[in-house]
């Protein structure tokens, strides 16, 4: 958590609560942070840059003690939206926190990114600040407690990133691939599902592993004609 928390701070986030293995985070209070979406979005991207030399060590105590390495993972949600900021509890006692449906689906995203299969999920509010980062959007979803669905992103870099020719292919061939799922073209979707794990050298495998099983399941309990392409979770 210390290397996490350093990251918050670096980016100008406020470390709200700490939750077991858990942290909670948020941007642009008390202080205002016209960039607090793009200062959210850095430090998520660090974040599971820092475990890499957290996973070596451990590797390298494990092999000294003859076991198998743990291997730590952060899965990590981010939304953008008002909230309510301030003083939360009650007389005996309180803490500075944020409270909100906002903050609610960032709880919502964390838990889906397992999932997913990958790293980091975005709610669309984050997405529509941070366009110009390496996002490819992943489903339209409806969370559990939400009536509403949302559209859903995954966050794998930043500007430099998004910049890369190797991305754009990628991109190109993954939003193709969404349109044609999303049409009830599936025998397309899955010829380009295919396409998208060449040209994304395994980064996001399981999420084309998982929505590949999903659209076989479809394909043999066809959805209703108008099918709106929402995927209703049914988990945190």
């Amino acid at each position: 958590l210390t290397p996490m928390s350093d990251l918050v701070m670096l980016t100008r986030g406020t470390i709200d609560k700490y939750m077991g293995d858990a942290m909670m985070a948020f941007w642009n209070a008390p202080l205002d942070d016209p960039q607090h979406a793009r200062n959210a979005c850095r430090a998520a991207l660090e974040m599971n840059k820092a475990l890499v030399p957290i996973n070596k060590a451990l590797a390298q105590r494990a092999q000294e003690q003859g076991v198998e390495p743990l291997v730590l993972k952060a899965g990590i949600g981010i939304n953008t939206g008002e909230a309510s900021v301030g003083n939360m509890g009650s007389k005996q006692r309180f803490a500075y926190s944020a409270l909100g449906d906002t903050v609610n689906l960032a709880s919502r995203l964390e838990g889906q990114t397992k999932a997913y299969g990958v790293e980091v999920l975005i709610g669309h509010g984050t997405y529509e600040r941070t366009k110009e980062f390496a996002c490819l959007e992943l489903d339209l979803i409806k969370v559990k407690g939400k009536n509403e669905p949302e559209r859903i992103y995954s966050l794998l870099g930043d500007e430099q990133d998004a910049k890369q020719n190797t991305f754009k292919s990628w991109k190109a061939a993954h939003e193709d691939m969404l349109i044609r799922y999303r049409k009830m073209d599936f025998d397309g979707a899955l010829q380009k599902i295919e396409d998208c794990m060449q040209l994304s050298e395994g980064r996001i495998n399981e999420y084309y592993e998982m929505i590949k099983a999903r659209i076989l399941d479809m394909q043999k309990s066809p959805p209703a004609p108008d099918w709106d392409g929402v995927f209703v979770a049914t988990s945190k």
